[in-house]
């Protein structure tokens, strides 16, 4: 580099992969205290905007899957061990969407805490923090195995959509109902009629761990679930499911109108559902219809999941267990853990769900399992 240009900016930051997804984990106090000098370098470490779309030019990967960062630092209540911070990197545009957490990374932010001494273990076996996510107010209990002193990341177990295998991390979401809204059913009912399309569209606008809207995918003409590129390619459809996507984020309170809805674009998720059915994930293994409850095809961001966000997961297995729910009348059964299939493959989940004296529903926690990898620690450059 000539002795006349300026020096880049840079971040000191741990790239890591968290369940499905990939992104830079950032302690509070490396970050720009500014929020718009914060988000210029954010967006422009993971290759933000790229009308290729491709984020050639940095980290990320062209996907919202792996265009992520998180923020952690130590706790801002008493309940909690460290605090998180999720950013959904745009691709397209330099702009970081604060609007909704990811479970997925959820599952680094654990392990990351430690290795960076916000958070000490007592030692080894299994360590247990509390983290709370600043975007949606909610506490998650993280439960990693410790050996020599740090995290034990690797293991054997395997989950769809990854390849290799790490050691288990059980993420717990603690009353995940209402996260942006502050209700489970924003609307009241467990079943909304939408009607952006010109047709009327049954569909289940439920906020747990993260908003999203579960319409029956019969309702759109598609008996059997489809790849995510086949469904990206059908223009209609996306446009119809953005549609329908804006509506509800009005109807749930989390935008005014429908212009603010489609700027809004990372909550809520939208999710076609189908019955469970045989049917090949993206490795081309055939899965058997008796081996889940349920299937799901997932767009956040404008575009269709790969695999499932943790959050939509724990989303739908609470929805799959509320009466009059669209995932509720899809389910094959919808007692003890719920198997949801998605194109990767099939993910567990557990939530346990109640209903008060008063009628009330309400979810008690969300449950699942995720692996966590490093990929590099040092300095991203701007």
């Amino acid at each position: 580099m000539p002795a006349t240009e300026p020096r880049p900016g840079r971040l000191r930051a741990t790239f890591m992969r968290g369940g499905t997804s990939k992104g830079l984990m950032v302690l509070d106090e490396d970050a720009p205290a500014d929020a718009r000098a914060r988000d210029s370098l954010f967006a422009a470490a993971m290759g933000s905007p790229d009308p290729y779309g491709r984020q050639l030019n940095g980290m990320g990967g062209g996907v919202s899957s792996l265009s992520k960062v998180c923020i952690v630092g130590p706790p801002s209540r008493p309940d909690a061990d460290v605090d998180y911070t999720f950013g959904q990197v745009l691709v397209n545009e330099a702009r970081v969407d604060y609007a909704g957490n990811c479970g997925n990374m959820s599952s680094a932010v654990g392990p990351f805490a430690v290795m960076r001494g916000i958070v000490k273990p007592p030692g080894d076996g299994y360590c247990s923090i509390v983290i709370h996510n600043t975007n949606t107010g909610k506490l998650i209990r993280s439960t990693f195995a410790m050996a020599g002193g740090e995290p034990r990341l690797e293991g054997l177990m395997q989950i769809d959509g990854v390849s290799g295998s790490g050691a288990p991390i059980r993420l717990d979401f603690l009353d995940p109902g209402g996260s942006k809204t502050g209700k489970l059913l924003p609307t009241g009912q467990a079943q909304d009629i939408l009607t952006a399309t010109g047709a009327e569209i049954r569909a289940t606008i439920i906020d747990a761990a993260s908003p999203c809207v579960f319409v029956d995918a019969a309702d759109f003409g598609m008996s059997e679930p489809a790849a995510p590129e086949v469904i990206e390619r059908d223009a209609g459809l996306m446009e119809r499911l953005e549609r329908l996507r804006c509506e509800a984020s009005v109807r749930a309170g989390l935008a005014k109108d429908l212009g603010a809805a489609a700027y809004l674009g990372s909550v809520p998720r939208i999710a076609l559902v189908f019955a469970a059915q045989r049917q090949a994930d993206l490795s081309g293994r055939v899965l058997d219809g008796d081996a889940m409850d349920i299937t799901v095809r997932m767009v956040s961001m404008g575009k269709p999941h790969r695999a499932l966000p943790i959050t939509g997961a724990v989303c739908l297995a609470a929805a799959m267990r509320i009466e009059g729910a669209t995932p509720h009348r899809l389910a094959r059964h919808r007692e003890g853990a719920l198997t949801i299939a998605h194109p990767s493959g099939l993910i567990q989940v557990d939530a346990s769900v109640i209903r008060d004296a008063g009628g009330m529903v309400n979810v008690k926690y969300g449950a699942v399992y995720r692996t966590a990898r490093i990929l590099f620690d040092g300095y991203v450059f701007s």
